[in-house]
């Protein structure tokens, strides 16, 4: 598990288990506007061709363990089944072009802030560097979440493109936005210097974020990210 270190002492990351399965359930049905099968939680616990991160509070005095505060889940996908294929200046030797697309992304009420979803994402872009054939990450982001259009955008993704009712939800369609990363020399590259940038990016936003809330409890958002 890698610690983190900039925010909270007692939170760190590491793959989602099947132990963490009924809270995983809770947490994702008090973010997401939409539900999501049973298949699909199985298939992140099991790690079924979904990886996964969760990060959880060791500080909890129970006895029960860590608690799951926050998750991502994503999947590796061939480039040429891809909707941004053509953003990639596919060429069709390269038959083996994959990339990684987020899921969910979620952190609860009262550890938001803190820069928990932030690290979450890096993990998805590190291991996503760590796949030779891997050219970006990407996501979508419903268009009213302005909490995680603008995490996005902080951490070096690209908005590429508006999905013109791309949700239905509870009858209603709504918008939304196209996110890239680009990684392994395509249209942006994954360095170690670009990794250490949002990294420390992101310590002083924590930093940041810590301090205002000793001043004010009167700021609430909600970290909703990609369905």
């Amino acid at each position: 598990m890698v610690p983190l270190t900039c925010c909270h002492s007692t939170v760190s990351y590491r793959p989602i288990r099947p132990s963490d399965l009924e809270i995983l359930e809770q947490i994702h049905g008090d973010i997401f506007p939409i539900r999501y099968e049973s298949e699909f939680f199985q298939d992140v616990v099991h790690g079924h061709g979904i990886v996964s991160w969760a990060a959880v509070d060791h500080s909890r005095g129970d006895g029960k363990g860590d608690e799951l505060i926050g998750f991502v889940t994503a999947r590796v996908v061939l480039a040429t089944e891809s909707e941004i294929v053509d953003l990639l200046d596919y060429d069709s030797a390269e038959s083996e072009w994959s990339l990684v697309y987020i899921l969910t992304l979620g952190v609860v009420d009262k550890y938001r802030n803190l820069g928990i979803a932030s690290s979450l994402i890096l993990e998805v872009i590190k291991y996503a560097c760590s796949i030779p054939t891997c050219r970006a990450v990407y996501l979508h982001v419903i268009s009213y979440n302005f909490p995680a259009i603008h995490l996005y955008k902080k951490m070096s993704f690209k908005c590429i493109r508006k999905l013109l009712g791309f949700y239905l939800i509870d009858g209603q369609h709504y918008d939304s936005y196209l996110f890239v990363y680009f990684v392994q020399g395509c249209q942006s590259r994954c360095s170690p210097v670009e990794l250490v940038t949002a990294i420390m990016k992101y310590v002083w936003s924590g930093f940041q974020s810590i301090a205002a809330k000793l001043w004010s409890n009167e700021r609430k958002v909600r970290w909703m990210v990609p369905m």
